[in-house]
């Protein structure tokens, strides 16, 4: 990371917090990638009301004509834009920068922030950052810097999580202080009264961050994809050496897109902020103990990880008031979304079933017995015993709480659980006791692709393809 930049500044900040921070999920990022999830999370101002605060910078002003039109659309619904940009750029002479509310921050050649490519979104409603520097020429390594634009890579990271957009933006607001005196008092106080607003918020509600994030997350995996169509369009009429990584590069943000969004929706659920991670650990583990398939385990973890990502209140009543059909399950707008990616349509399905009761007497399918996929089953019954087990151990031991939580899943089998499964559940418990540790690493990802099945995406990993005896669709 450059000396002096805010990427760097970031990171030893975080490094610092007197308590445990999540990890910052650094990546690298080629530009292709990066406009279209900037575009995407920008365009995200433009249908919404939360009147942010937006800063951006990137490493030569010439980019900014390109975006100069649109960046007027965004302002006239954002409070204030601050664009940090090289004095030659020619976007000071363009009509968005004559607007009120648009700040222009002229920086040096030798500025390290001249170097990185930032967009910062702050709002008491919808916070986004994306914090980035290209490769060095050392970086590059052997291959050099690549000669076409859309193949050049920059390092960091992005994310929903607004303790740390605003932690980036009181940098950036520091960073301009000796260059534009006059805007970064005025951000100051914007800033502090974002800061105010969001502490004087009541505490974040899991369904309501889960119903804020599904457009944008929709948004950004849409845009993502259209990237991936202009590329596949580009390859008639240009050759690109890292053609396999660029494509790599669009499938693993879409899916990063899901997963930052179940990381927050955790972060949101103060009673339970490890629930994805518990989850998808104890699917790992339990799908060892019944020696299912690797690409069968894989399958399950992610599950695991995205299985709030409508974070709805289940079952509902208007679910409750009608019989249950497997051929008309409601739609959830988090579990279409997910269907936007045709390597993940099989993990919106175990998601979308996992309320299904082993008498036929669930929702939404109201599916029964062996009707109902392993997965569904599996994920279903692992996700009401970390719930019961997170409440019980604020309440007593881990060693008392496992075992009830484990006496709650018998209760039930039979009726809501599959009964070989709760057996297969009383063995982990068993091994939990002993000592047995589950993973705790579930996002702290630098990539999800390994995270997806090679059957069932040949064209994403062609030299891993064989052939599994079942699959979910």
């Amino acid at each position: 990371m450059l000396n002096g930049s805010l990427l760097q500044k970031l990171v030893q900040r975080q490094n610092t917090q007197p308590r445990p921070t999540p990890p910052i999920n650094h990546g690298v990022y080629y530009k292709n990638t990066l406009v279209a999830l900037c575009h995407a999370l920008e365009d995200s101002i433009l249908e919404s009301d939360c009147n942010p605060v937006m800063m951006t910078a990137f490493q030569q002003g010439k980019w900014y004509l390109q975006e100069a039109d649109r960046y007027g659309e965004i302002a006239d619904k954002a409070q204030t834009i601050v664009i940090l940009a090289a004095p030659d750029s020619g976007f000071r002479e363009h009509p968005t920068s004559q607007k009120a509310n648009v700040e222009l921050v002229p920086l040096a050649p030798d500025d390290p922030v001249a170097q990185e490519w930032h967009l910062l979104i702050l709002s008491p409603g919808y916070t986004a950052m994306v914090l980035c520097q290209e490769l060095s020429q050392a970086d590059y390594g052997d291959t050099g810097v690549p000669e076409v634009d859309l193949e050049r890579k920059f390092y960091g990271f992005w994310t929903f999580e607004p303790e740390l957009v605003l932690a980036a933006v009181e940098l950036a607001i520091e960073h301009i202080q000796p260059l534009r005196e006059d805007v970064a008092e005025s951000l100051k106080m914007r800033v502090a009264e974002i800061r105010r607003e969001l502490s004087q918020q009541p505490p974040l509600d899991v369904a309501q961050v889960s119903q804020d994030l599904n457009p944008i997350v929709s948004r950004v995996v849409r845009y993502l994809s259209d990237s991936h169509e202009g590329l596949s369009q580009d390859l008639e009429t240009q050759v690109f050496p890292h053609q396999p990584e660029l494509e790599y590069n669009i499938v693993s943000n879409k899916l990063q897109a899901f997963l930052r969004m179940a990381q927050l929706i955790d972060l949101t659920d103060l009673q339970n902020p490890h629930a994805a991670s518990d989850v998808s650990g104890l699917c790992e583990a339990f799908a060892q103990i019944l020696d299912l398939p690797a690409w069968q385990v894989k399958r399950l973890r992610l599950a695991g990880l995205l299985h709030r990502i409508d974070a709805l209140p289940y079952p509902e009543a208007s679910l409750a008031e009608s019989e249950p059909s497997p051929l008309s399950c409601p739609l959830y707008p988090g579990r279409q979304a997910l269907r936007m990616m045709p390597q993940l349509k099989a993990i919106s399905q175990i998601i979308a079933h996992q309320g299904e009761y082993w008498d036929g007497s669930g929702r939404p399918g109201g599916l029964g017995y062996d009707e109902i996929p392993l997965e569904c089953r599996i994920l279903g019954l692992l996700v009401e015993f970390q719930r019961r087990l997170n409440r019980l151990m604020q309440e007593q031991s881990r060693s008392q709480a496992l075992m009830e939580a484990l006496a709650d899943c018998q209760a039930a089998s039979g009726h809501r659980w599959d009964p070989k499964l709760v057996e297969t559940l009383t063995l982990l418990v068993m091994a939990l006791q002993q000592g047995m540790t589950l993973p705790k690493e579930a996002f702290k990802l630098r990539s999800g692709l390994w995270l997806l099945n090679p059957e069932q995406n040949p064209d994403l990993f062609p030299e891993q393809v064989s052939n599994p005896s079942a699959t979910l669709v």
